[in-house]
């Protein structure tokens, strides 16, 4: 089915926040590769230069921006105001990394001829983005394509489409040129037009591994566009020896409960040295029976807020019912404090005894809790996904975390400290699953230009020394 008006409500309260018409991607396609030229043609200091005066204006409407956020994803307030500073920030990151990432230099070359490394923006790129971080996600790709050259068509989830909008404005009310950003209003029938469209050079993606599965099918056939996927994850936290309990507990809490665990890199899974299990779960139990969940603008200020919607709240439910009911023990039940809104309390649910651990990614406040008696254990059990986007490990030995560092299978790879709240000034992605091996954050500007090399030499000046017949003779 679809969509030709949108409609988003507040999580926590259920009230129409936004509405308003799809959009047309053939046209904002079309806006966008004829604003392409130019663009790409100025300076990178103007370019530059032009995303300052957007961060500049987000950051004169912060906090409008971070209660838009607030109420459209039901987030913390207190949260939605470190993702806008996370936007502001992005600009400087990306210039920084767009120097070193890609940067114009010499080459090594003969007297009579200059060798140079230059860089080229791809064109008109696409980028969805997600409902968890709806400015900060979306962001991550559109300012370093902008650094770069790159005209953008953004469309953002039909979960936060406010939050795109108001994105948008903040381009347009920094005077960039009409037509280098765009935005795409709409749902999934729209984000399929996008990503068909024959004028884009390629896409940037964040969302779900089954939607990014299905572009890296669709753009298999086309080498001639860059795709970017960032998605999911079904990540590990491994608790081992350690004296100081309750710090583990706090930092496992935080790594699975933070935004509600609507974080791709959110802890899933704890795995417990079985010396360890019973203080270690009895701690986590009793911190996450004190969280406090609520709407985003209480008081006192909730560690977390509802999921994005009671469709999500449902299937959560579901889940957790599905793993108790395929061997599961629960420690901590999950629970719909209220009927009709998608608030969830976090789940804790022992799957040792399981014989079928299913590998996907449960996107909400489910933790899923196994004990393991030996370190090698600990580690294949942290592997046993398709996943491999974040992965910690708390407590133990210097020597166990370079074991645990070159054994695991994943992008990011903490020691003592949460699996979420990855820097900006770092690359952020994973393998399998969990990406395409092209991360974003700092590393974003590798996928938004391109390298040539070129030889270069002031006129043409060229001789054959040999394999050339003699022109007297012919021989």
């Amino acid at each position: 089915m679809t969509l030709t008006e949108l409609t988003s409500t507040e999580p926590a309260t259920g009230e129409i926040l936004w509405t308003g018409e799809a959009g047309d991607a053939d046209a904002a396609v079309a806006n966008a590769r004829t604003a392409w030229p130019k663009w790409a043609a100025l300076p990178v200091t103007q370019r530059i230069e032009a995303v300052r005066k957007y961060a500049n204006r987000v950051r004169a409407h912060s906090e409008e921006l971070a209660e838009l956020i607030s109420r459209e994803t039901g987030k913390p307030l207190w949260e939605s105001r470190t993702e806008v500073d996370s936007v502001i920030n992005k600009v400087d990151i990306s210039v920084t990394a767009f120097a070193e990432r890609t940067p114009q230099r010499k080459l090594s070359s003969p007297d009579n001829m200059r060798a140079a490394l230059r860089h080229k923006p791809h064109g008109v790129l696409a980028v969805l983005g997600p409902y968890n971080f709806p400015a900060h996600l979306p962001n991550g790709h559109i300012v370093p394509a902008l650094i770069a050259g790159n005209t953008i068509v953004f469309k953002p989830s039909e979960k936060t489409p406010a939050v795109g909008q108001f994105m948008f404005e903040m381009f347009e009310k920094a005077g960039l040129p009409k037509g280098v950003v765009n935005i795409l209003q709409g749902g999934p029938d729209a984000g399929k037009k996008l990503a068909s469209s024959e004028d884009i050079n390629g896409l940037l993606f964040t969302g779900s591994a089954q939607t990014g599965v299905a572009l890296n099918r669709q753009f298999a056939s086309r080498p001639d566009k860059i795709l970017a996927l960032e998605m999911g994850g079904n990540n590990p936290i491994i608790v081992w020896d350690t004296d100081d309990i309750h710090s583990a507990a706090v930092l496992v809490v935080q790594s699975a409960f933070l935004t509600a665990g609507q974080r791709c890199s959110a802890a899933s899974r704890m795995i417990v040295k079985d010396g360890l299990y019973d203080r270690v779960v009895k701690e986590v139990k009793r911190i996450a029976d004190r969280l406090i969940i609520d709407g985003p603008f209480s008081n006192p200020a909730p560690f977390m807020g509802p999921v994005i919607d009671n469709h999500t709240a449902d299937g959560l439910t579901e889940s957790f019912l599905a793993l108790m009911s395929h061997g599961g023990r629960p420690i901590k039940h999950m629970a719909r404090p209220i009927d009709d809104r998608p608030f969830l309390t976090p789940g804790i649910i022992d799957v040792t005894s399981m014989a079928e651990r299913p590998d996907i990614e449960l996107f909400g406040p489910i933790l899923q809790v196994m004990r393991v008696n030996d370190f090698e254990e600990a580690i294949a059990e942290a592997n046993n996904t398709r996943y491999g986007l974040s992965a910690a490990l708390i407590g133990g030995s210097a020597a166990q975390f370079d074991l645990f560092w070159s054994h695991s299978r994943a992008g990011i790879v903490n020691w003592n400290k949460m699996t979420v709240g990855a820097s900006s000034e770092a690359p952020f992605g994973g393998i399998g699953l969990s990406g395409n091996h092209r991360p974003s954050a700092y590393y974003a500007a590798d996928y938004c230009a391109y390298p040539v090399v070129s030889m270069e030499a002031n006129q043409a000046k060229a001789t054959i020394g040999i394999g050339l017949k003699d022109e007297e003779n012919g021989n």
